[in-house]
């Protein structure tokens, strides 16, 4: 998993409450398992004219000019900012896929569900909570300012503005280790590698008719 430390990035303002996980990433593309090909599907009913389908060439499909993500100025953002409840609905761990795979880093919004939420550390991707107004004040600007970005500080838990006003915000100690030095449930599991690989040995040798014959 790619790790998160800090990171300065073009905003995208997504000005929507109750984005839910079928709007990230519709259940057509739940087919695969795989962990990838999902950017190109982020937000897909939103994104095109058409209907999407699994393995779909998106290059050639008419976009939805009004949707921001299809807007130039918004073209390369790695902060999404959202509103209230962002990424409620069915559990998939697709839609952190979707958006990391998209190039998000980081989405900022006043609350998530907390599936969407837990999903997104564990694939690299960083949920920050901040007040109501403290998000409006960032649509204010987004919206207004091009260009506009964000440098996100996770180890001193910060969200700066061009301006230089600074936010603080809460985030859990483990999940902020783990994120930090990029583990995901795998990567803490490897750390222990060598002493599960000697349980292992220990085990086969103290419960050899476990294991056929040796």
């Amino acid at each position: 998993m790619k790790a998160f430390t800090q990171h300065q990035g073009l905003v995208a303002p997504l000005d929507r409450a109750n984005v839910d996980t079928d709007q990230i990433i519709p259940k057509q593309f739940l087919k695969s398992i795989k962990r990838t090909g999902f950017g190109p599907n982020l937000f897909d009913e939103w994104r095109y004219l058409d209907e999407g389908q699994p393995d779909q060439d998106c290059s050639k499909r008419p976009l939805n000019t009004e949707f921001v993500l299809n807007q130039s100025r918004y073209q390369g953002a790695s902060v999404l900012l959202a509103q209230e409840n962002f990424g409620c609905g069915s559990s998939r761990e697709h839609a952190p896929w979707a958006l990391e795979e998209y190039g998000f880093r980081a989405i900022i919004a006043p609350g998530f569900a907390d599936i969407f939420y837990n999903n997104s550390f564990k694939n690299g991707l960083l949920p920050i909570v901040l007040t109501a107004a403290q998000v409006n004040e960032l649509f204010a600007q987004a919206e207004t300012i091009e260009g506009y970005e964000l440098t996100i500080d996770l180890a001193e838990q910060t969200v700066t503005r061009p301006d230089g006003v600074q936010y603080s915000f809460e985030v859990d100690a483990f999940r902020k280790h783990c994120l930090l030095n990029g583990l995901d449930d795998i990567g803490l599991t490897l750390q222990d590698a060598e002493l599960i690989r000697e349980f292992e040995v220990g085990y086969q040798k103290t419960n050899p008719w476990l294991f056929g014959a040796l």
